[in-house]
């Protein structure tokens, strides 16, 4: 006889698998009702004692100390508990890239507490070193500006919700300082004797990056024939445009008697050498900085006018 004639077999078959269904029907519907027990009493428990997930934010950005090496950041996060009892900051986990590209990561361990129903800003330093970025990344030239991405991951331990990481991020841009090139274009002497003159520096600075310069003082030291001529402060409030050249005048007074054989060589027409160091102070988008110049190298030669007077300086670099 055939299987399918014998109904009871058919029919048990079928008993089974209904019986299965019910069952597994009945242990979803169970553990459904144990989430939502568990869901309600988390609710009433953060009602009855004030318990609530904290917020944080990203609130500024600063660059205290920027300079042709590096530049100190400061990241400024606030963090705010709503809860009766005090939470611990676990660990500050961050990062700094750059179109895709780590520039400086790192982690803060045991980062403090945030008090009951209160708010915290916490501080996260961060240096970026440019020789670093640059040995790493060689399409990233001094002068630049790049853009960054920040990424901080806060983890804190808030009781009934145990361990939250909190994910934060902040865009922007950074620059990566170029020095500025200075060179003497002429010396205008406007009183020449062995014991005292006064000339007038002809300067050329140029920017080689991509932000404006506001330059707020000068400060620098000159010499002639390896001889000091002294040094001095300009404060000449200007604005050197971004790969743009500035010139300027500056004021010298030195005693030629004190160049000894070198002071015949300029009176001959021979050259004279000459360095320059000093600093520039500027303001910049990105905040203040003090960038050093130099020229080292040049030499100068003097020349009479055609009425018998001193005549501006030729300046040959080398």
């Amino acid at each position: 006889m055939a299987s399918s004639d014998d109904p009871e077999v058919v029919e048990r078959k079928y008993r089974k698998e209904e019986k299965k269904e019910d069952e597994h029907e009945e242990k979803e519907g169970f553990i459904e009702k144990v989430k939502d027990f568990i869901h309600d009493i988390g609710e009433k428990i953060e009602e009855a004692i004030g318990f609530g997930k904290p917020t944080a934010d990203v609130t500024g950005v600063h660059l205290p100390s920027i300079n042709l090496h590096k530049a100190e950041i400061v990241i400024d996060v606030l963090i705010k508990n709503p809860n009766p009892i005090p939470i611990p900051l676990v660990d500050i986990d961050y990062l700094i890239e750059s179109d895709g590209r780590k520039l400086v990561s790192g982690l803060i361990p045991d980062a403090g507490t945030v008090h009951a129903h209160g708010s915290e800003t916490v501080k996260i330093p961060v240096t970026l070193i440019y020789d670093d970025i640059k040995n790493t990344y060689h399409d990233i030239k001094p002068g630049s500006i790049i853009p960054y991405r920040i990424r901080v991951a806060l983890i804190v331990d808030v009781p009934i919700f145990g361990r939250l990481t909190l994910p934060l991020e902040k865009t922007g841009e950074i620059p990566i300082p170029y020095k500025p090139d200075v060179d003497i274009e002429k010396i205008r002497f406007e009183k020449f004797s062995f014991e005292e003159t006064t000339a007038n520096l002809h300067l050329k600075l140029e920017n080689k990056n991509d932000f404006d310069l506001g330059l707020n003082a000068l400060d620098y030291e000159i010499w002639l024939s390896d001889v000091s001529i002294g040094t001095a402060e300009l404060t000449k409030s200007t604005k050197i445009e971004k790969n743009g050249i500035t010139k300027m005048e500056i004021p010298i007074t030195f005693r030629p008697k004190d160049f000894g054989s070198a002071l015949w060589d300029m009176i001959r027409g021979r050259g004279i050498g000459y360095t320059m160091k000093g600093n520039i102070d500027v303001d910049t988008p990105f905040g203040n900085m003090k960038l050093p110049i130099s020229k080292e190298g040049g030499t100068t030669r003097l020349k009479k006018g055609k009425n018998g007077e001193d005549d501006d300086d030729d300046v040959d670099e080398d």
